[in-house]
């Protein structure tokens, strides 16, 4: 019954009540309304309604005023419909340029998405709609074209404004730039520039937007390339254009397009005598015409131009176009005096502007230096005699009209910066303009005690603050760059001029310091030592020049450098240094090697072979190979002693085991040989396999010998021996039998290459030399089995070896637990004696048993007198002298109980004196 109740009960209808914000009127922002953009398609393309021009400008006015803030990102496809239809007409009927110039206006402004996930979405469709709005420079009209550049330049640059509005978002300035980078905005302005020849306003407009979408995008940069925008912009960089911003808005955009686009595809653009040739006209334009400070920055922007593009392309037509010439003709005429029409008025002041150029200007002839064909030009031009008059002292004080001393150090530091590349390329030059003189000079008033404080602002200047570090850096750097020539009338003359020791003394000096040596300090000691090893290599007189005050020098920096090798600051490159000029001015002149050895020079160079890093290995052992051809050097080897009493023998196995490792060569976990067949043989070397190879190459066999370092190893222990050598262990024996066996070992493995190659060649060689390469390779089969043999007899004697340490070790042991054994006995019998006085009388018996057997017989009469050296009725079993140690009681109960008496003696007393 109450069930029945419960059903008949009426049902309460639910009513959902879903009231917004815009209902209630509280929403905030701009509320845009939706417009059915098929209705003005259809009305625009209908045939019915093609022709109703009044309704179509109506319809389109409607359309702009609706959407006055921005097109949504989902009805872009219907707005560039729309675009298109008009940009076919607008040349047949005008009244639609407004309409369209308004549409364009209203895509300037930021695209509106209702969904976060609009971005992604519609992404596609805005890419392709913007470069929609690209290909609208078809349109003939300027009114069009100067609104369609205002459009890109404000989708690229401008940011949202500050506008609510109700459930839509404009996009980011962010994205519209992304969607930008990847249409194709910036090929189809490129390709379109020929169309704005003729309307210059225009044409400005467009550069504009290029400007800005190269500046911010590689992307971009390298579309424009693509479709020739280098040589489309500098084919037409000299139009006349008075206010000057045609060449300044060009520039921009050739900068980008060089520094951001491939070397290839640009080299390939420039190479042109046609844009060369414009390069050339507008920088000559502005030399000689430009007096304004903006027209001296185009001009040092056009120099920077024409710097990128022939570091891009230096065989570009630069001398073709005389181009070359001109420039250096305008980077030689304050130096070098010309009658050239160009600088016969031409005058450089000291400002920024024209310091800016001077060093331009040498930088540009030293990239375009890389074509031989502009080293005759340099002479003509006397560009060296140019460089070469900043080559002197500098002076805190200057003229007027001169270079400030701050901008003078710059321009020397840069001169001498450029010498190192030209002045190797005109040799002739640099010695008939006493280049040496100059150096030497410059030199020695660098190390002099003139009180000179260096200004320090360029990149060259680094660590010439306040000093003349800077100078003397880059006299070393143009020392080195001609000693490196091996021209030897340039090294004999800086030998005659006294190079050698004027460096000496510098490295003599700087060995000695107690200043910590910074990044500059060590390149210069570099330059000086390469400087020396250059003059002495081969020339027995200049190593006696070296003498010992070089000698001295090296040995100084192998005792004071040896433990910075890894410490960074180029002191790896020091040391590398530093034993090439011990190799070149040392090894080879017995005086000098006399005073070398004399300073424990093999000792210092087995030390750092010791600490050095494994990519030196190579330096030092050819060092010491050459150095032990003096028979002393071999006494100093086998004396040294390293780490841990180290020998330099075992070093040099160590070495070997190393390499060999490093190389892949198969050895077992006793550094046996592993692999008979080939025993010397690496990895690389295994992988390459046997080739056929002309006459007049080398073989792997061959090749490995120079590409490790075993044939050096080999070498001095041909100098040592291979006997009764100091400090060796077993291992290293083992390893010693197959280095004394290197070459037989290496000459089998040559012919096995010369067999293999006959054979794959299919050459059978006649019988006698077929006989005989049959004996090489048994001889050589039967060398390496005898090694294996040498080897296994090595292990097996150090096997019984340690077998005989192992036992002499456990007799050791026994004895070690035998007379423990022994003290356990009698203490036992000394416990047993003392606590049973049978058993003391029992050995009481024993002992005088014994005493009497031991004692000769003698024959005693009656009437003498016989005293006994016995003791009567003594109880114990040792031998009594006149005071007896009792160790039954410790010494530390017995010191208790002294104290303990002491105490109460002390006690006792005090009483005593109270009672009294």
């Amino acid at each position: 019954m109450a069930t029945n109740e419960v059903e008949m009960k009426p049902k309460i209808p639910v009513v959902g009540h879903v009231i917004t914000d815009d209902d209630l009127g509280i929403k905030k922002g701009v509320k845009l309304q939706p417009i059915s953009f098929s209705n003005v398609i259809k009305l625009l393309t209908d045939p019915h309604s093609a022709t109703l021009y009044n309704r179509h400008v109506h319809a389109l006015q409607r359309l702009v005023n609706h959407y006055q803030h921005g097109f949504l990102l989902k009805d872009l496809v219907q707005v560039f419909k729309v675009l298109n239809v008009m940009a076919d007409r607008v040349s047949e009927y005008p009244l639609y340029l407004t309409p369209m110039i308004n549409i364009l206006k209203l895509c300037s402004l930021p695209f509106l998405r209702q969904k976060s996930s609009d971005e992604s979405i519609f992404s596609q469709i805005s890419v392709e709609s913007l470069s929609q709005i690209a290909y609208l420079v078809r349109v003939p009209n300027k009114e069009v074209r100067k609104q369609l550049a205002d459009t890109l330049f404000n989708i690229y640059t401008t940011d949202p404004p500050n506008v609510e509005f109700q459930d839509l978002v404009p996009v980011t300035r962010a994205f519209n730039i992304e969607q930008v980078n990847l249409s194709d905005i910036a090929e189809t302005l490129t390709k379109s520039l020929p169309l704005f020849e003729v309307d210059l306003e225009v044409k400005m407009s467009f550069l504009d937007v290029l400007q800005h979408l190269s500046s911010f995008s590689p992307v971009n940069c390298r579309k424009m390339i693509s479709v020739d925008g280098v040589s489309r912009i500098l084919g037409r960089l000299n139009d006349q254009e008075p206010s000057g911003k045609l060449l300044y808005r060009s520039i921009e955009i050739l900068l980008n397009l060089l520094e951001y686009g491939k070397g290839e595809e640009v080299a390939k653009q420039i190479n042109s005598f046609i844009c060369i040739s414009a390069l050339r006209d507008a920088f000559l334009a502005q030399m000689t015409q430009g007096y304004s400070h903006y027209d001296r920055q185009l001009r040092n922007d056009l120099l920077v131009l024409v710097s990128l593009a022939a570091s891009h392309c230096p065989y570009a037509p630069f001398i073709e176009s005389g181009f070359a010439k001109q420039l250096i003709l305008f980077a030689t005429f304050q130096e070098v005096r010309s009658h050239n029409m160009l600088v016969k008025h031409l005058k450089l002041s000291t400002n920024h502007e024209d310091f800016e150029l001077k060093k331009l200007l040498m930088s540009v002839v030293v990239v375009l230096s890389k074509e031989p064909a502009m080293i005759p030009l340099l002479v003509e031009g006397h560009f060296l005699l140019a460089l070469l008059s900043y080559i002197r002292n500098n002076e805190e004080t200057s003229q007027p009209q001169e270079w400030s001393p701050a901008q003078f150090e710059e321009l020397q530091l840069h001169a001498m910066t450029s010498l190192c590349t030209i002045a190797p390329q005109c040799v002739q030059d640099y010695m008939s303009y006493q280049g040496n003189t100059r150096l030497l000079l410059l030199l020695e008033w660098c190390v002099g005690k003139d009180d000179y404080g260096g200004h320090g602002n360029s990149y060259h200047a680094t660590g010439g603050r306040g000093n003349k570090r800077a100078q003397m850096r880059y006299c070393m750097h143009l020392m080195r760059s001609m000693v490196s020539l091996a021209d030897e009338a340039c090294n004999q003359d800086l030998v005659d001029q006294g190079a050698i020791s004027q460096l000496l003394d510098i490295l003599s000096s700087a060995s000695k310091s107690t200043f910590p040596d910074d990044d500059v300090d060590v390149e210069m000691q570099c330059d000086m030592l390469f400087i020396l090893s250059a003059l002495c290599e081969g020339e027995l007189h200049r190593k006696e020049l070296f003498g010992s005050k070089g000698v001295e020098a090296v040995v100084q920096y192998l005792q004071v450098n040896a433990k910075k090798v890894c410490n960074g600051l180029g002191h790896h490159r020091l040391m590398v240094a530093c034993i090439d000029c011990i190799w070149s001015c040392v090894i080879g002149s017995s005086i000098n090697e006399d005073v070398y050895l004399a300073g424990e020079g093999v000792f210092l160079l087995l030390n750092l072979l010791q600490t050095c890093p494994a990519d030196m290995y190579n330096l030092i052992l050819g060092c010491l190979v050459d150095l032990c051809e003096n028979p002393k050097s071999v006494s100093h080897m086998m004396a040294w002693r390293g780490k841990e009493n180290r020998t330099a023998c075992n070093l040099l196995i160590d070495v070997w085991r190393k390499e060999e490792d490093a190389i892949g060569v198969k050895r077992d976990e006793n550094g046996c040989i592993a692999d008979p067949v080939n025993p010397l043989m690496g990895a690389l070397q295994s992988e390459d396999g046997v080739q056929s190879q002309p006459a007049d190459s080398s073989s792997r066999a061959i090749l490995d010998v120079f590409e490790n370092l075993r044939a050096k190893i080999y070498s001095l222990f041909c100098k040592i021996g291979f006997a009764d050598l100091p400090g060796l262990s077993t291992n290293d024996l083992v390893t010693l039998s197959i280095i004394e066996k290197y070459l037989e070992l290496k000459a089998g493995e040559v012919w096995d290459e010369v067999v293999t190659e006959l054979n794959q060649e299919g050459i059978r060689p006649v019988t006698p030399d077929q006989e005989a390469m049959e004996v090489m390779s048994r001889a050589a089969t039967e060398r390496v089995n005898a090694v294996i043999e040498s080897q296994e007899e090595l292990l097996e004697s150090q096997h019984e070896q340690d077998l005989l340490d192992e036992q002499d070790k456990y007799a050791e042991i026994r004895e070690n637990h035998k007379q423990k054994e022994k003290a356990i006995a009698d203490w036992n019998s000394f416990v047993t004696r003392t606590s049973n006085y049978n058993m003391l009388k029992i050995a009481k018996d024993m002992q005088k048993t014994s005493i009497d057997v031991s004692r000769a017989k003698l024959s005693i009469n009656e009437s003498d007198v016989f005293h006994t050296t016995d003791l009567p009725h003594l109880q114990t079993t040792t031998f009594q002298g006149r005071s007896i140690a009792i160790a039954s009681t410790p010494l530390n109960l017995a010191e208790e109980t002294l104290h303990f008496s002491r105490d109460k003696d002390v006690k006792l007393k005090e009483r005593s004196a109270v009672f009294v």
